[in-house]
């Protein structure tokens, strides 16, 4: 491939460095960018009444002219959850594997985008030439069928990015990793290895997907009554398992929880699920099986407020109530910030009569020590950026990369926006990019920052005060109020007293100001706040939001 004269390689991650989620890479060469995954992540707890969280790309949409595509690497959310959003800013073709695609289609379908985005399917077999790369595909193992990684030909050398990853011997969709690709990779040269580190802080070998079946298989034939089993709506593979032993038992299932159908229905139209002709029942018809003949497939595996299973725990379900006598299963294990919401669901569960198994029916989708090091062995890398995992992870990567013979100077643990350059097989960290997160809230992209968060904070926290007081036009006399309303900070009917006190200080400060000739709206305003803050702290030792409205007539 000739090589552009002054340019030089980069390697950009937007998001999933010293994280877990929203991941995104971009790849530079002169004139050409690529994106790698474009993922969300879900919101901590201090981000109150947020939705999801995204990449900021603005360093994208500055450069948006030279953005040759995306390329996915699987269809979990946290590498094609921020699509719908990226691609309102970016009109560029989309590259992805029939699974992943079909379910980038359904949530493009959700946004308006459907009729606007090119998708094109790629396989194991694609090379695709954008601008200065030339792009391979490859496959890996994961929780997901059709899951891979790529081989970025460039100017500079080959650089190969994995996506999440382990090496399952016995895969349940039968096709293994391609070993033979990443041998033939290892020995052509690599230039740079970009790859997952979510569990390099684990020993050993990640089990196979087929222990869980097995235990799943064991589960639903000793079962007395109905099985309602939760888990990822994404995970394929288990939910192929799930079914499997179900027709083996002679039971039904019924899917309830909305993606959960959405995933069921595109991966059986594209032929990822097999399922027998009657298998599969309405969730309305369950009550018209026999409780020991039927399984009810679920999310809410995490604990989620609004998912089915947790629904089902508060008797809250339009459609299945938890009965005494049935077994519940959560094929998961909690992500981390998880594990409250999920304690707390198991315990409504066991309130109203379940059997719950919350405990051995989760193997992990990310390969564990010995798996990164075979990928680093196979791979062989000159240089190495360990990605997709929290600080303590890629430390841990980095460190089982130089116990295989990789230079420690030559591992690069980065930031979000942080910057390699290659330049004749030589690699240096460069200026940053801008980077961060965009927040979405409802139909906000971007609107909630730290301040509004701030905010809702301090509403959670002491809640919030508004004082509304009319002044008369030409003399600035007090013509209605001071009128004190309380929300989350005293409850008004047993604190009347205070609230009396309060009102008379603002009255007395508002009175004052006036004979002092201040008759601004800020100043006042501030004035109000202020006296009020420091009689309220010094009463209660609580800070509540105060927000004065003043009007003129």
């Amino acid at each position: 491939m000739a090589k552009h004269r002054s340019a030089r390689l980069s390697v950009i991650p937007l998001g999933g460095v010293g994280e877990i989620g929203k991941n995104m890479t971009v790849y530079g060469y002169g004139n050409d960018l690529i994106v790698v995954d474009a993922g969300l992540k879900f919101p901590e707890e201090e981000m109150l009444g947020v939705d999801a969280v995204i990449p900021d790309i603005t360093y994208l949409v500055e450069n948006r002219d030279k953005v040759r595509g995306i390329l996915l690497t699987h269809g979990h959310e946290d590498h094609i959850g921020a699509l719908p959003y990226v691609l309102k800013s970016l009109n560029v073709p989309v590259y992805g594997t029939r699974l992943t695609l079909g379910l980038v289609e359904n949530k493009l379908k959700e946004h308006g985008l459907a009729d606007s985005v090119k998708l094109i399917t790629i396989d194991g077999n694609s090379r695709i030439q954008l601008g200065a790369f030339k792009v391979s595909f490859f496959y890996l193992n994961h929780s997901i069928p059709d899951t891979g990684g790529f081989a970025i030909d460039t100017p500079e050398g080959l650089v190969i990015h994995t996506g999440d990853f382990k090496f399952d011997h016995t895969p349940v969709d039968g096709r293994p990793a391609d070993f033979h690709k990443l041998a033939a990779y290892g020995a052509k040269g690599v230039l740079a290895l970009v790859a997952d580190s979510t569990n390099a802080e684990r020993p050993g070998f990640t089990p196979s997907e087929r222990t869980v079946g097995a235990k799943i298989d064991e589960i639903i034939g000793q079962a007395p009554g109905r099985v309602i089993l939760a888990t990822f709506a994404s995970n394929i593979h288990r939910i192929q398992m799930i079914i499997e032993a179900a027709e083996r038992h002679g039971r039904k299932v019924a899917v309830v929880g909305r993606s959960m159908v959405n995933n069921i229905q595109i991966a059986m139209q594209l032929g990822y699920l097999t399922v027998r002709r009657n298998t599969m029942i309405d969730a309305d018809d369950i009550g018209k099986v026999p409780p020991d003949k039927l399984v009810i497939l679920s999310t809410g595996s995490q604990g989620e407020p609004m998912s089915a299973l947790t629904r089902m725990a508060r008797s809250a379900h339009r459609k299945v109530e938890i009965l005494p006598g049935d077994t519940v299963v959560l094929a998961s294990s909690p992500i981390p910030g998880n594990e409250r919401s999920v304690a707390r669901t198991v315990d409504q569960l066991m309130r109203v009569g379940a059997h719950v198994i919350y405990q051995g029916v989760h193997v992990s989708g990310h390969g564990s020590q010995e798996e990164l090091k075979l990928m680093l062995n196979l791979v062989r890398p000159k240089y190495f950026l360990p990605v997709h995992g929290e600080f303590r992870m890629q430390r841990q990567h980095a460190d089982l990369a130089t116990a295989i013979g990789v230079d420690p100077e030559n591992i690069f643990i980065l930031d979000n926006g942080d910057v390699v350059e290659f330049e004749n097989g030589v690699a240096r960290q460069a200026a940053r990019v801008t980077a961060g997160t965009v927040l979405i809230d409802g139909l906000g992209v971007g609107d909630v920052g730290n301040i509004v968060l701030r905010d809702r904070k301090l509403l959670s926290q002491d809640g919030i005060l508004v004082v509304v007081v009319t002044l008369a036009k030409q003399t600035g006399a007090i013509l209605s109020g001071p009128d004190i309303i309380s929300r989350g900070f005293v409850y008004v009917r047993e604190s009347e007293a205070l609230l009396d006190e309060a009102n008379k200080l603002v009255a007395a400060t508002l009175e004052k100001m006036v004979a002092e000739n201040i008759n601004e709206w800020s100043s006042l305003k501030t004035a109000v706040r202020d006296t009020l803050g420091r009689f309220l702290y010094e009463q209660t030792r609580r800070r509540p939001m105060i927000l004065p409205i003043i009007m003129e007539a």
